[in-house]
């Protein structure tokens, strides 16, 4: 399935009670009390004194579940423990939590609604020897635009409810939500036969963190990848990464012609990893890869989109999502690979004679060339007479032959006649341009050798130059 519409984002602020930093266990202020020099993130209290206790994982032989911290449901007094979230109504929110007694079995409720009015969701009981691990869901009700997401002991070994019922690992908020932004540079218009490197953000802008995320990029249409290429710029695992598959978190599949980059924390070779929402990892993580452009491409666009497929895995069954970036589109400038070839109807001719030479400009595309010139000076030793052309026109005095447009496909010849003034061996080039960008500069020249030979005999220059 696809991502939904991205709802109001929500997300408990320090879930598992990491902050602050705790020596074996301390009571400090709860998040109202803004004037403290160490309070507690995110939770409040009902108690009068708005105290929190909170313990280090192994304090008095009790470990963590989640991190290396965990709370205690009451401090000094029968409390609430809580936070309130804005919310859109009709979000769908999960909720997940680790339960454990202090000194025997001890249960508590969680409650969720409109703050003052609550509604008791679940109890749960659970002895001194592990942590027990909840999960569920709540849909926000209409005109509920602010939540409550509380927690209220109901009993405690020993008798004394001010004593027990620990928390860790909690949340409360939205599934996790991808969003892929894809840019190209440089931005173009570009010519065929430039580099292009595209890069790819992914953010996640829900609640919960995006696992076993993948993100999957066909090469463009009318691009060439290029190896060596693939890098994940920042977050997690960032660094350059092989073309092959297996060795680490990205690769390029040849068959396909895609790359494939496994993201996020705890990502490897065999799949992606957990890429937390942007409260936790605001620049998300970001990645690259390199292509060249086509001479199919010459006058075209380049469009392409990436796509990233995760998991929600907030209720215990893993839910696929997908995401798909923006369409990135660059725009290419016309090419025209132009084609020269040069001929001499007698490579050998005697001084007085004329010298008639053939030359042909071809367009192979892959667009309509403009401005098209061939030049092509007269060697000393050759006078000129006379040119044809089928198109433009051909100036002795330059040696330029002004071609003018030239269809894809289509082809232009110049006949020129010159008289031989002298003999030797007369090399002669005709070099063609254009205005577009020519995908193939090798063919563009060609040259044709002439012997010109004295009136009565064989030059004796000439056999020595051939």
């Amino acid at each position: 399935m696809t991502t939904p519409p991205a709802p109001l984002r929500v997300s408990l602020v320090n879930g598992s009670f990491e902050q602050p930093t705790v020596t074996g266990v301390e009571i400090l202020p709860d998040s109202s009390q803004t004037q403290a020099p160490k309070r507690v993130p995110g939770w409040l209290t009902t108690a009068s004194d708005h105290m929190i206790e909170l313990w280090q994982t192994g304090f008095n032989g009790v470990p963590s579940a989640d991190g290396v911290q965990f709370a205690e449901l009451n401090a000094n007094q029968v409390s609430t423990l809580y936070q309130d979230l804005p919310t859109t109504p009709g979000t769908k929110l999960y909720w997940r939590l680790y339960h454990r007694g202090r000194l025997g079995s001890d249960t508590m409720a969680l409650d969720i609604g409109a703050p003052g009015a609550t509604v008791e969701q679940r109890r749960m009981t659970d002895g001194n020897t592990a942590w027990g691990y909840y999960t569920g869901t709540y849909i926000v009700p209409a005109g509920q635009t602010l939540t409550r997401f509380a927690f209220r002991s109901v009993s405690a070994a020993g008798g004394n409810r001010s004593i027990g019922n620990f928390l860790d690992g909690i949340f409360f908020g939205t599934a996790p939500y991808v969003v892929l932004t894809k840019t190209a540079v440089p931005a173009g218009p570009l010519d065929v036969g430039d580099a292009v490197t595209y890069r790819i953000t992914a953010q996640n802008e829900g609640g919960g963190a995006a696992d076993n995320l993948v993100l999957t990029d066909a090469i463009p249409a009318g691009t060439t990848y290029l190896p060596g290429s693939l890098h994940i710029v920042d977050g997690p695992n960032a660094g350059a990464k092989t073309d092959a598959q297996g060795d680490d978190q990205a690769y390029y599949d040849a068959g396909a012609n895609k790359v494939v980059f496994n993201l996020g924390n705890g990502a490897t070779a065999a799949g992606g990893g957990s890429l937390p929402n942007t409260e936790t990892l605001p620049a998300g993580t970001t990645v690259e890869y390199r292509v060249t452009i086509d001479r199919a491409s010459g006058g075209k666009q380049i469009s392409n989109t990436a796509t990233a497929t995760y998991e929600n895995r907030l209720s215990g069954t893993p839910e696929p999502l997908t995401s798909t970036s923006n369409e990135q589109i660059t725009d290419v400038k016309p090419a025209a690979d132009l084609v020269a070839t040069k001929s001499a109807d007698a490579t050998t001719v005697t001084v007085g004679q004329t010298v008639t030479y053939r030359v042909a400009v071809h367009n192979a595309g892959p667009n309509d060339a403009t401005g098209v010139t061939v030049t092509d000076q007269l060697p000393d030793g050759l006078a000129f007479l006379s040119a044809d052309a089928t198109s433009g026109s051909y100036d002795p005095a330059t040696g330029t032959w002004a071609v003018g447009d030239l269809a894809e496909g289509a082809t232009a010849t110049l006949v020129l006649r010159a008289k031989a003034t002298k003999a030797g061996m007369v090399t002669n080039t005709a070099t063609a341009t254009g205005n577009e960008k020519d995908p193939d500069p090798t063919n563009n020249t060609d040259t044709v050798a002439v012997c010109v030979e004295p009136a009565r005999s064989c030059c004796d220059p000439c056999a020595t130059q051939m």
